[in-house]
């Protein structure tokens, strides 16, 4: 009984994103010129994105706690953080391309959000790298640490500031108006907004996982 009350998230996330997926292939969503059905992308493509803001957040945050306290778990937390967030990260730009390719025409069509989020995302491949270009473990940690605080620093502005200077495709981005100013009904928002947290809630999870495998890996190594 214990067991399963410290799991009730897992149980939730799994129940959150079955909804979520029933509901946002099968359920009505707003008649748009243009979009069409393609909008039930919303339900995907951006809670994925939210998501992976939010795990590497928790990544940056325990990157400070690493350099205060010189901790390892605290490292290995931030990597973990970091590699799922660069999976969600993929399948959000795997989402967005088909969704473009459907109302924009080509699946990634020169839009400075697009760019700038894949310069954001070049940036933590280079943390992955970076991370393997030491083989003194402390010194790795330390200065990975830093660097992904550093990145995390330029890429909210690159994703939030960067594409507000000048026009682009995107909704809510260049004065283009964002889908809750015009075609998000309150059907949809029922499903998006649970959706950001199945999402999140998935993203823990599976660093859970992958942080007890490094714990045990570290363990068998010493």
């Amino acid at each position: 009984m214990t067991k399963i009350m410290k799991n009730w998230w897992k149980a939730l996330s799994v129940l959150i994103l079955f909804s979520v997926i029933v509901g946002g292939l099968m359920g009505p969503t707003p008649r748009l010129p243009i979009l069409n059905e393609s909008i039930r992308n919303v339900y995907f493509h951006v809670p994925l994105w939210f998501s992976m803001i939010i795990l590497l957040l928790t990544s940056a945050i325990y990157s400070g706690k690493y350099l205060r306290s010189g901790n390892p778990d605290h490292d290995r937390i931030a990597v973990e953080f970091t590699n799922t967030a660069l999976v969600f990260g993929l399948l959000g730009c795997l989402t967005g391309s088909v969704w473009a390719n459907f109302t924009w025409g080509e699946p990634w069509p020169n839009d400075p959000k697009l760019n700038s989020v894949a310069v954001g995302m070049l940036l933590y491949f280079a943390y992955s790298i970076l991370r393997g270009s030491f083989d003194d473990e402390q010194r790795r940690a330390r200065i990975s640490a830093v660097y992904n605080i550093f990145a995390f620093a330029v890429f909210i502005p690159l994703i939030f500031v960067v594409p507000r200077l000048t026009d682009t495709l995107h909704p809510g981005q260049g004065g283009n108006p964002a889908f809750g100013q015009y075609d998000m009904d309150n059907q949809m928002r029922r499903i998006f907004y649970p959706a950001i947290i199945g999402f999140t809630l998935l993203g823990v999870w599976i660093c859970e996982l992958r942080i007890r495998m490094r714990r045990i890996q570290a363990l068998l190594e010493d």
